[in-house]
């Protein structure tokens, strides 16, 4: 038999199948659930690696020339990424308008969760997170904001490479953008604050009675991630990390 004329069990075409379930409810919330939880992987990840400026200029110029020598693979990645950001809304939204759709009778039964702040503004703060993402890329990565920065250059170990560490102490020693970014972050935690905890219900593995637990895990640590980001601003335009290699 062909693949093309496989059939499930339940004797339809397998890639009918696939799509209906993609598109049921059961399996908007696990695309919602599993695209969730790698982005917060990539932000903690992402956290981390950023984390080495604190380290001084090697080390994290090393890391970005790692990046840089996956070559096209770095793109694949980026790519992936982004398709996973668009997954994620794109399915949320239509979980939305579901939800919006049966809302006179979605309180009949079962165990809703309380409405918080975090919640009421997901979609909004979603909204913004992704301008954020839009714009960070253009800053640092495209740096299509300062054009000039793709001519800072170093040496690392004999060899010239880009000169990150300077990059990322000029771009936050503008108060401006340092503060965008700070606010941006703020926002992103409070997305994460309910999206982390959201996907244990979303996931079916939310109880009454671990709920709360949940919620707080979910917020403690999405607040963390807003301290980790925002301390590399604060600490370059405040604190004037690394402000003697840009004088």
């Amino acid at each position: 038999m062909s693949a093309s004329s496989a059939t499930s069990t339940a004797g339809i075409p397998i890639h009918e199948a696939l799509c209906r379930w993609v598109f049921s409810s059961i399996g908007k919330k696990t695309i919602v659930a599993v695209t969730g939880i790698l982005l917060v992987l990539f932000v903690t990840g992402h956290m981390l690696g950023n984390f080495t400026i604190y380290f001084g200029p090697d080390l994290i110029n090393a890391y970005a020339k790692h990046l840089r020598d996956l070559g096209p693979f770095l793109w694949v990645i980026r790519l992936g990424l982004l398709a996973t950001v668009f997954l994620h809304i794109f399915f949320t939204m239509l979980l939305w308008k579901e939800n919006a759709t049966a809302r006179p009778q979605k309180y009949a039964v079962g165990d809703p969760i309380k409405t918080t702040v975090f919640a009421r503004t997901m979609r909004l703060t979603g909204l913004f997170v992704v301008a954020f993402v839009i714009f960070h890329l253009g800053h640092f990565t495209l740096m299509i904001f300062n054009p000039s920065w793709t001519h800072l250059d170093t040496e690392l170990h004999g060899e010239t490479v880009h000169d990150v560490y300077r990059m990322v102490v000029l771009g936050f020693s503008n108060p401006i953008v340092s503060a965008f970014y700070i606010i941006s972050l703020g926002l992103l935690a409070f997305h994460l604050s309910h999206g982390i905890g959201s996907l244990f219900q979303t996931l079916g593995l939310s109880t009454r009675k671990m709920r709360p637990v949940y919620e707080a895990v979910a917020r403690v640590y999405a607040w963390a991630l807003f301290v980790g980001y925002s301390s590399i601003p604060i600490s370059i335009l405040i604190f004037g990390l690394g402000k003697n290699t840009i004088k």
